[in-house]
């Protein structure tokens, strides 16, 4: 992200006592030359300070209180769990603070977790700068960038999930993996040990329970439910 600076920034938001000050920001983001250059980007903005950095959710969780930020930016992947995790574990100590999920994860799987942890906004890594920077101000004033429909949606899609997941033995989540991965059936027999008929036979109930009528449609239902890697 290219740092960049607003010439003419909005107003800053209004603290409780009527005194306007800056967005007060906690960068959580496991990559040190990405949080330097986010931390670099937003104390830029006029209506921005960056007060506080962690690059776990260890360290998130140890963050002190006194830090007050009234939006964290929030990596999803951290090298000790998620960000749905140190969402979880922030909202302890700042229970009013409102979180903006940054990630290089577009997946259904890694936005409702963090529809799950409170998020009010979930940002591509790959997005300009100047989306964050909105995204910050948006969420700082009260709003959310996930639409209700959005939400309903992945929360249907995850409950499907859960259930087709659920509903596959530890065979057929082999089996429908290297399936997925592009290995004709006759070697998943061979890698997996068992006979070919067998796996046929995995097939075919995979296949019953995802509703699919094809192998080809079972890869691609499987991928579109990330039922696969």
């Amino acid at each position: 992200m290219s740092q960049l600076k607003s010439p003419k920034a909005p107003p800053a938001i209004i603290s409780v006592d009527g005194h306007r000050r800056p967005i007060r920001v906690v960068i959580v983001e496991n990559h040190q030359l990405v949080s330097e250059s986010l931390g670099l980007l937003l104390d830029g903005q006029r209506d921005m300070a960056v007060v506080g950095q962690a690059a776990s959710v260890a360290g998130a969780a140890a963050l002190p209180r006194m830090l007050a930020p009234d939006v964290v930016v929030m990596d999803f992947h951290l090298n000790d769990g998620t960000g749905h995790d140190a969402a979880l574990a922030m909202r302890e100590i700042f229970p009013s603070t409102r979180f903006v999920f940054l990630s290089r994860d577009g997946g259904d799987d890694a936005r409702l977790a963090a529809i799950e942890a409170g998020a009010s906004a979930y940002v591509l890594k790959s997005s300009p700068g100047s989306e964050v920077i909105a995204a910050i101000r948006n969420v700082a004033k009260g709003g959310s960038l996930i639409p209700p429909a959005m939400i309903a949606r992945l929360v249907s899609r995850g409950k499907d999930r859960q259930h087709m997941r659920g509903s596959l033995s530890a065979r057929e989540r082999e089996v429908l993996q290297l399936l997925a991965d592009g290995v004709p059936t006759r070697q998943v027999a061979h890698r997996l040990g068992i006979s070919y008929s067998t796996v046929r036979t995995h097939v075919r109930s995979i296949s019953a329970k995802l509703g699919t009528h094809s192998l080809v449609n079972t890869v691609v239902a499987a991928r579109e439910l990330e039922l696969v890697n």
